[in-house]
């Protein structure tokens, strides 16, 4: 990879994609829906690569959403298929090699198979010692639904109203862990966010690419980096506030 013009001292911790276009990718060239989606398989994998190439901390992407299900039958059924056989088993060997962490967020008590569920782990288990770098998989999210269900967790548990606030909350995401994202890409020339870690980009950079994404590679993860960079993150400050306290730029 090309890695001129990126500063090595000044990359996103955190860069999650909503991987958008497979479809319209496919219908392009007057094939199914579906071989968009195998497709994009192969440009995820690359763009793992590229993170990995970069040196990014944490690599996020969305692969299912909970709308995801009102999709025509045959084509959920494909989708589950791609994430269950080709990247929870083909392909994972390949992420393992490279020494990526494979996690996943998401609901796992809704309507996701048993047998998938399964694989989700095995995965988990199998890369959970790497330490390359991090890819999580959100796999039947919305952003929506994580904090619904953090919410409902505090109920739960009883806590008062008065000691809800946004650290509590966020101990109850599906990764509490997970750093919010530096920078957000979407692929595909649409500018929606698509109910995509809703909670975690509220300061996040935002990058709208005009590629399909059967189409990205890591290239473009690298284009996306070099933009992030040109920008000055305030986090809500001015920019004079923000050298004095040293935030990050």
């Amino acid at each position: 990879m090309d890695l001129d013009g990126i500063d090595p001292q000044r990359l996103p911790r955190h860069v999650a994609c909503v991987m958008d276009g497979n479809g319209r990718w496919a219908t392009k060239r007057g094939l199914p829906r579906t071989e968009g989606h195998r497709a994009g398989e192969e440009a995820l994998l690359d763009a793992a690569k590229g993170a990995v190439e970069l040196g990014l901390e944490w690599f996020t992407v969305f692969a299912f959403s909970t709308e995801n299900w009102r999709r025509p039958h045959q084509e959920v059924r494909f989708l589950l298929s791609v994430i269950a056989d080709d990247l929870l088993t083909r392909r994972r060997d390949e992420l393992h090699e490279l020494g990526v962490r494979i996690r996943f967020a998401g609901r796992r008590d809704w309507r996701v198979p048993g047998w998938i569920l399964r694989r989700m782990d095995e995965t988990a288990a199998l890369t959970r010692h790497n330490k390359a770098m991090t890819l999580t998989v959100a796999f039947n999210y919305g952003g929506r639904a994580e904090i619904v269900d953090a919410a409902r967790a505090l109920v739960a548990e009883g806590v008062k109203a008065s000691q809800v606030d946004e650290r509590s909350l966020r101990k109850h995401f599906y990764l509490p862990e997970m750093p919010d994202p530096d920078l957000f890409i979407r692929t595909s020339g649409e500018y929606r966010i698509s109910n995509f870690l809703l909670w975690e980009i509220a300061y996040s950079e935002l990058v709208f690419m005009d590629v399909l994404w059967p189409d990205f590679r890591r290239e473009h993860l690298r284009d996306a980096v070099r933009e992030y960079q040109q920008r000055e993150r305030r986090f809500g400050l001015t920019r004079g506030q923000r050298d004095h306290d040293g935030l990050p730029s």
